[in-house]
């Protein structure tokens, strides 16, 4: 194991007491390939006896860290293989069948989210994926632990917008098959550009093909603890601000560190990546919108805040990256709307709006995340919303998602309440002229220059 500095580590206590300072997930990255097989009912035993022996002591491994060493770990989580992968095997059958399997398996482990019940189709489909695809609104609706995500685009591949269409029909259905529970399956499925095979954090984990058997990733966050750190610091130039976010997200990091190779030790697990990403929360304080605001914005929203993000998501990186021997998934600042206090406050007062959110994805670590949308919007304009977002990951390298959530029977203005991490938050108004002939041409966009590298 690394040397790790427990200096750093003890500094962080007051961070954990005062300032919301945790590690949001240990998430085990387990392989499905080898339970693949032509009979659906074998492939589900076989999916079921694997993560039950790979993950039985995740749980109690993160909750035995968090008592020895005082930090506090949200949660555990598994991540798999796409599931359209097996899905192939047994073109006959149901996908639900698979994810019916995850969810007992989550429940017997005891874990918060298993993530996987994906496909990638930045370049076409396979039979497993149309299968899969077309199944998430019933997988969804069924389950309670399973998270599901459609990778439709790539700097290398472009975009795939018959994937792109589909996926507008695909988040309305599931906002309508979970309607009675406030449309929730919307909030359990991402479409990404640009996916990465080690991203620890739900809704859009999966277990890449590149990766190990199995393989602990670890996520930290710690939005509160730079707020903090800024707040003392007073009204120092934008330089002095960037240093400052660099030396904190070191501390961060390093905690990160200790936890991933403890648990990859007691697991005898390869450890995988630590992921740098500042992830928000609805608790008071512990908000990335509220960091914007302490560098000088009235409100998250005004003319400056893309700037603002950037500095912070580049400073983060840069020193989080000097702290672990291995950066991945993610990796800068989350800006999910309905899971962060500042972002609530700042969409329901009217500065941040829909258009203002796409251009700071532009520089942060995700995309369009966790935003209640009218339950009446067009399945083409969810689809256009995200063509704009993949479009800005494909062109910039970039990975970027959208998490949208058509909230049923509400209409702008109404509120969506999940309760929890998810939190809750405004339906947020969208552009009314509508993209269908744009959206219905199919096809797919060409990658730009930048993929050609070689």
């Amino acid at each position: 194991m690394g040397v790790v500095n427990t200096h750093d580590i003890l500094e962080t206590i007051r961070m954990i007491e005062n300032e919301n300072l945790d590690v949001r997930t240990i998430t085990m990255g387990i392989s499905l390939l080898d339970c693949a097989d032509p009979d659906a009912d074998r492939a589900c035993q076989k999916i079921y006896d694997k993560i039950c022996r790979c993950a039985k002591d995740l749980v109690k491994t993160g909750e035995d860290i968090s008592r020895e060493y005082g930090i506090p770990i949200i949660h555990k989580r598994i991540s798999v293989t796409p599931i359209a992968m097996l899905a192939a095997a047994t073109p006959s059958v149901s996908p639900v069948c698979y994810a019916m399997a995850l969810d007992r398996a989550a429940r017997e482990v005891g874990v918060n989210f298993v993530g996987g019940y994906s496909s990638l189709v930045h370049k076409g489909f396979s039979p497993g994926d149309r299968a899969l695809i077309s199944s998430i609104p019933e997988a969804l609706s069924r389950t309670e632990f399973v998270c599901s995500s459609v990778n439709i685009g790539t700097t290398k591949a472009g975009l795939n917008m018959d994937a792109v269409e589909m996926m507008g029909h695909v988040i309305h259905d599931t906002a309508v098959a979970t309607a009675d529970r406030d449309s929730i399956g919307a909030a359990k499925l991402v479409v990404f550009c640009n996916a990465p095979e080690d991203n620890p954090f739900m809704a859009g984990a999966f277990h890449g093909v590149g990766e190990p058997d199995c393989v602990i990733n670890v996520g930290v966050s710690g939005p509160g603890v730079v707020r903090a750190a800024l707040a003392k610091a007073g009204d120092c130039d934008l330089s002095a601000v960037a240093d400052l976010i660099k030396r904190t997200a070191f501390k961060i990091t390093r905690m990160g560190q200790l936890v991933a190779q403890e648990a990859s030790r007691r697991l005898q697990v390869p450890f995988g990546i630590v992921d740098l990403s500042l992830a928000p929360t609805p608790a008071v304080g512990d908000s990335v919108a509220y960091i914007l605001e302490e560098m000088g914005l009235e409100t998250c929203g005004a003319h400056g805040t893309t700037a603002a993000l950037a500095l912070l998501n580049d400073a983060v990186k840069k020193g989080g990256v000097m702290a672990s021997s291995h950066v991945g998934g993610l990796s800068g600042a989350f800006i999910p709307v309905t899971e962060d206090a500042g972002m609530i406050h700042a969409a329901e007062c009217g500065t941040l709006t829909l258009t203002k959110l796409e251009a700071m994805t532009a520089v942060c670590s995700v995309g369009l995340d966790m935003i209640v949308i009218p339950g009446d919007t067009p399945d083409e304009t969810i689809s256009a919303i995200i063509a704009d977002e993949a479009a800005i990951g494909m062109i910039n390298t970039k990975t970027t998602a959208v998490r949208l959530i058509p909230a049923i029977g509400k209409k702008v203005g109404e509120t969506l309440n999940f309760g929890g991490l998810l939190g809750g938050g405004p339906v947020m108004e969208v552009n009314p002229a509508s993209p269908l002939r744009f959206v219905k041409r199919g096809g797919r966009i060409p990658a730009p220059m930048q993929a050609l590298k070689n």
